[in-house]
């Protein structure tokens, strides 16, 4: 009898699951109802027009359907947002690990406890949404307690950046509709953060498209904590036509820099592929690119000891890229992955 173990063959690229580190899963049923390269503040301003044209089995279906996509394309874990419960039930019965982040935000509103009332289900935990939407107090007041990771939208426009010299859509935004930011007298995005977040505080820092090299040394050198990039490209593009340059900045820094990936959600994307996003950094060795979409997303969701890599004594799935230019080892347009276990 043959006690040669059954070998299988594949025709791609092996890796470990993806770890998408930045989705809000409940806004899948927005997939196409924003018109795109409006900009940003236009898509702000679109979601809270068309966000309530939608029923309740509309927003399940559309969540449980996302859900599967993701996992049939080899995701393992998602760092996702949440505002409500709606894609808990979902998230109970999936085979994806989920680190949820309630997002605090309002320039009017202080009282948390209807956020906190969320933190009833597991692996939750608060955090600001962005450093233009938040109040002071209630900022501070999150950043200051716990000591769960914090998702924070940073930069994701150079209107967040012009908010804080008084100028830009955003500005504008808020002048119109009487919103009063009382945080602008830290001057600049970067020093919000770094004046409100403990340096031994986790952090996850999401889109980074208008940063600086200022930005980068003002943060990098203030945080004694892990700080993780997580970049989403195909959703910025999207929104604002913003193409993902401010890498070059974070790859070249001298700083030991944490790159991870997201996709964002379906009301600023078309899928939530991570191969699709992968692919927007062509000059990139794919080598580095997963790295970035696996290990590196599980350290900055504290899972790196189950899952990112492929280990002895961890639960990682194992996902096959096809469509690989094997002469270039770069991922052609027509790749895409498969959950092989």
């Amino acid at each position: 009898m043959d006690s040669t173990p059954e070998v299988e063959f594949y025709d791609g690229v092996l890796c470990a699951g993806f770890v998408n580190a930045h989705s809000h899963l409940e806004l899948a049923y927005l997939k196409g109802a924003i018109a795109e390269g409006e900009g940003f503040a236009a898509f702000a301003e679109s979601i809270g027009r068309v966000r309530g044209l939608y029923t309740e089995a509309q927003r399940l279906d559309a969540i449980a359907e996302a859900d599967r996509a993701m996992w049939a394309e080899g995701v393992d874990a998602v760092g996702d947002i949440v505002n409500g419960a709606t894609s808990f039930a979902t998230k109970a019965a999936s085979k994806i690990i989920y680190r949820n982040f309630v997002e605090v935000f309002g320039l009017r509103e202080c009282n948390l406890d209807r956020q906190r009332a969320l933190l009833d289900y597991p692996d939750t935990s608060l955090t600001p949404h962005s450093i233009y939407s938040v109040a002071d107090a209630p900022f501070r007041e999150v950043c200051g307690e716990g000591k769960a990771p914090l998702s924070i939208h940073f930069e994701e426009s150079p209107d967040e950046a012009k908010l804080y010299e008084g100028g830009g859509a955003l500005h504008e935004w808020y002048k119109r509709v009487g919103f009063e930011c009382d945080f602008l007298h830290y001057g600049t995005p970067a020093r919000r953060i770094v004046e409100c977040v403990p340096k031994g505080r986790s952090l996850l820092l999401v889109h980074n498209c208008a940063i600086s090299s200022l930005d980068i040394e003002t943060i990098m050198e203030h945080f004694v904590a892990d700080v993780y990039w997580v970049l989403c490209p195909r959703s910025n593009d999207y929104i604002s036509r913003i193409k993902p340059r401010s890498v070059e900045l974070l790859r070249s820094s001298g700083y030991n820099i944490n790159i991870c990936i997201g996709t964002d959600s379906l009301a600023s994307n078309h899928s939530l592929s991570m191969v699709e996003e992968l692919k927007m950094f062509g000059d990139i060795p794919l080598e580095e690119l997963l790295r970035w979409a696996t290990i590196n997303g599980a350290r900055a969701l504290g899972i790196d000891d189950r899952y990112g890599s492929i280990e002895v004594g961890k639960h990682s799935g194992i996902v096959n890229i096809k469509g690989v230019d094997f002469s270039t080892f770069a991922l052609r347009p027509d790749a895409y992955a498969q959950r092989v276990l």
